[in-house]
C-alpha cells in the first residue's frame, strides 16, 4: 500500500436510500419496457439476494480446514524475497504467482506488460558505523534506488539545515568528502500504546460514521514544489563534492518506529520519480535507524567531530525495465453472462528493506488462496472469475491503472509541465473527459486486499450507496467470523482506485491493524513472522465469498455515475450574486 496509502452513513440509513432508489428505477423500468437492453447493472436490483448458503459453509470448510495460504506466504516472501518494481526478483514473483495459478487449476495464467517502469535495482549490502569519537555500529539500509559507493568510504559526518534555496549558501566549498546527515532529529517518545491491535466495536463505528469535514486546505502545487526543491537537494550536495548522505527513519504508528525499526521507501531519496535515469539521486542515501541518527546528530550539534564509515553495495540492471502484472481465470459456464467478470487483487510488489510480508504479499496470497479455494471445490461460475496480482503499486499503482486503462478505460491527465516533470501519471490531477472500451460494460466489480494481515471486517463502500443493501446480505453469514461493518467511505492508496476513478465498482475491505500502520508498512521489519495465519485464512474465506456472490448473481453490481473530472473546476468555482450589494465581487 502506498504511502497516505486514504466511513459513512450507517448502514441502514445506506439501505434505505439505495432501496428507495431502486423502488424509483422499478416503476421507471414498467413504464419503459425498452430499458432491458440497457446493462444489467443499471437495472433495478433484487431486494433480497439469493445466496447459496451451501457454498458459503464449503469455502469456509475448504478455507479452515485445509488452508494453504502460509505456504504460498513462505514461497514467497522466504524464497523469493523482497520485490522491488523492476528487479529481478519481482520478475520471479511474477513467473511465479503465474505457474502457481495453472498448477491449482485456473485457465489462461499469463502475464500482462502495463510499459515501461524505469530502472532495476538490488541492494546486495548497506553497513553503517562510526570510528570516531567513539566506534559504534549502527543499523541502516539504504534507500530504494541508491547509487552505490563503490566500496567501503569514509570520512567526517555534517549535519546541514536546508529548508530553502538561500540556505545553499551556507554550505558551499565545505561539504567535499563529507558524510551528510539530511534531516531534523525527531523526538522518540515512550511506547505506550500497542503496536498491536484490533479493531472493537468502537473503533469501528469510527470507521462506519461518514466525514463530514471539507477538505480546503490540500494544495497539490505545495506537494510539487517540495519534491521539486527536495531533487535540488541532492543535486546540490553531490555537486558539493559529498560522499553519501545518511536520514532518519520516520516514525510510525503509536511511535512504533523505533527499537530498530526503519521505514524504508522513496521518502528517504532525493525525488518522487529516482527511479528513473533522469531523475535517479545523485549521491548514496542510507536510512538510519531513529535512534542511531540521534547519537551522531547531538555530537555534531555539541562540536564533536564525528567519522562515519560506511558501504551501500547496490546494483542497477537496467535502465527501461517493464512491468508485468500477473493474471488468471476461472471462465464462466453461463452462456448469456461467461463474457462479463469479476475481479479480485492484490498487488504482488514491495520495498527492498525486508520481504513485503504485509505490504503487501499478505494480500497476495490471501488472492492466491481464494482462488486455490474455489478451484478446490470445483465451482462453476456464471461470469469469469478472473485474478489481478499487480506491479508497481508502491510508486504509482502502475499495474492496476494501466491495466485498467488497456481493458476498460481511463481519464486523461494533466499535461502541465511541472505535474509531468515532478509526479507519475495517475498522480496527476485528472482532467478529463473519461473515454471507455467495450469492456467497461463486462465487469461487475473488483475487490482488494492491501492493509496488512488483518482478517477482515467490512468493506469501504467508496461512495457507492446501492451497494449497502446487497453487501449487508452477503456478510449476514460472515457475522460470527467478525464481517460486520460496511461504510461509505472512500479509501485510497491501493489497487482499487484505478478501477473506482473511472465509475467501476472497486473495493477495499476494512481489516484489523494488527502492526500494519506501526511497524511493518514499508519497514524492514515487514518480514513472514508478522503475518497471523488464521487472519489470513478468514481473509481468503470472505473474499472467496464474495467473488463467488458476484460471479452467481443475475446481475451485475450497481455502479455510480460516471465521473466527469473536466467540471469539477467550474463546480468549485464561487456562486455569483450571492453577496448582496457587491459590484465587483474579488
Amino acid at each position: 500500500m502506498r504511502i497516505g496509502k486514504s466511513l459513512v452513513s450507517a448502514a441502514l440509513v445506506c439501505a434505505g436510500l439505495a432501496l428507495s432508489l431502486f423502488a424509483g428505477q422499478k416503476e421507471k423500468k414498467e413504464a419503459a419496457p425498452k430499458e432491458a437492453a440497457r446493462p444489467s447493472y443499471e437495472m433495478a436490483q433484487p431486494e433480497k439476494e439469493s445466496l447459496d448458503l451451501n457454498m458459503y459453509q464449503s469455502i469456509r470448510s475448504e478455507a479452515l480446514n485445509h488452508s494453504h495460504v502460509m505456504e504460498y506466504a513462505s514461497a514467497l516472501m522466504d524464497g523469493i524475497g523482497p520485490r522491488l518494481t523492476g528487479s529481478p526478483n519481482l520478475k520471479r514473483a511474477n513467473e511465479w504467482t503465474r505457474d502457481q495459478f495453472t498448477a491449482m487449476g485456473c485457465a489462461n495464467a499469463h502475464l500482462e506488460d502495463w510499459g515501461e517502469f524505469g530502472m532495476g535495482w538490488q541492494q546486495l549490502n548497506t553497513w553503517v558505523r562510526m570510528s570516531s569519537p567513539d566506534t559504534a555500529v549502527f543499523i541502516a539500509q539504504a534507500g530504494p534506488w541508491s547509487p552505490a559507493t563503490k566500496g567501503p568510504v569514509s570520512g567526517p559526518a555534517i549535519w546541514v539545515d536546508i529548508n530553502s534555496e538561500a540556505d545553499f549558501e551556507r554550505y558551499k566549498g565545505k561539504l567535499n568528502g563529507k558524510i551528510v546527515l539530511y534531516g531534523n532529529m525527531r523526538d522518540v517518545k515512550p511506547v505506550e500504546k500497542p503496536l498491536f491491535t484490533r479493531d472493537d466495536d468502537a473503533e469501528l463505528k469510527k470507521i462506519q460514521d461518514y466525514p463530514t469535514a471539507l477538505n480546503e486546505n490540500f494544495s497539490f502545487a505545495d506537494i510539487l514544489k517540495r519534491i521539486g526543491f527536495r531533487e535540488k537537494i541532492g543535486k546540490f550536495l553531490a555537486a558539493e563534492g559529498a560522499v553519501a548522505t545518511l536520514v532518519p527513519s520516520r516514525d510510525g504508528r503509536n511511535n512504533g518506529g523505533s527499537g530498530g525499526t526503519i521505514f524504508d521507501d522513496t521518502g528517504a531519496g532525493f525525488g518522487w520519480l529516482i527511479y528513473q535515469r533522469e531523475h535517479v539521486d545523485a549521491l548514496p542515501i542510507a536510512v538510519m535507524a531513529i535512534e542511531h541518527y540521534g547519537r551522531v546528530y547531538r555530537l555534531l550539534k555539541a562540536g564533536v567531530a564525528v567519522n562515519i564509515e560506511m558501504n551501500v553495495d547496490t546494483k542497477f540492471t537496467g535502465d527501461h525495465e517493464h512491468g508485468f502484472d500477473t493474471i488468471a481465470e476461472i471462465p464462466g459456464t453461463d452462456p448469456k453472462l461467461k463474457d462479463e467478470v469479476v475481479m479480485l487483487g492484490a498487488h504482488l510488489d514491495s520495498w527492498a528493506s525486508a520481504t513485503g510480508a504485509t505490504d503487501n504479499g499478505a494480500g497476495t496470497v490471501v488472492a492466491m488462496e481464494a482462488m486455490r479455494i474455489l478451484n478446490a471445490l470445483q465451482v462453476k461460475p456464471r461470469r469469469t472469475i478472473r485474478v489481478g496480482l499487480w506491479t508497481g503499486e508502491e510508486e504509482g499503482e502502475f499495474g492496476s491503472y494501466n491495466y485498467v486503462k488497456q481493458h476498460f478505460g481511463f481519464i486523461p491527465r494533466s499535461g502541465d509541465a511541472e505535474q509531468v516533470s515532478a509526479v507519475t501519471e495517475f498522480d496527476r490531477d485528472p482532467s478529463g473527459p473519461i473515454q471507455l472500451k467495450p469492456d467497461y460494460q463486462k465487469l461487475s466489480a473488483y475487490f482488494n486486499v492491501d492493509n496488512g494481515s488483518g482478517k477482515i471486517r467490512g468493506v469501504y463502500l467508496q461512495g457507492n450507496g446501492a451497494m449497502a443493501p446487497i453487501f449487508e446480505q452477503w456478510i449476514e453469514p460472515l457475522r460470527d467470523l467478525g464481517v460486520t461493518t460496511l461504510t461509505m467511505r472512500d479509501t485510497g492508496g491501493t489497487d482499487h482506485e484505478a478501477f473506482d476513478a473511472i465509475g467501476l465498482p472497486g473495493f477495499q475491505f476494512i481489516q484489523d491493524p494488527l502492526d500494519y500502520g506501526s511497524r511493518t508498512h514499508h519497514s524492514n521489519m515487514d518480514l513472514y513472522e508478522r503475518l497471523q495465519p488464521e487472519d489470513l485464512a478468514q481473509a481468503a474465506l470472505v473474499e472467496a465469498t464474495f467473488v463467488y456472490n458476484a460471479a452467481m448473481r443475475d446481475q451485475m453490481l450497481p455502479r455510480k455515475p460516471l465521473p466527469h473530472p473536466e467540471l469539477e473546476k467550474g463546480k468549485r468555482q464561487p456562486l455569483k450574486g450571492v453577496m448582496p450589494g457587491a459590484e465587483n465581487p474579488q
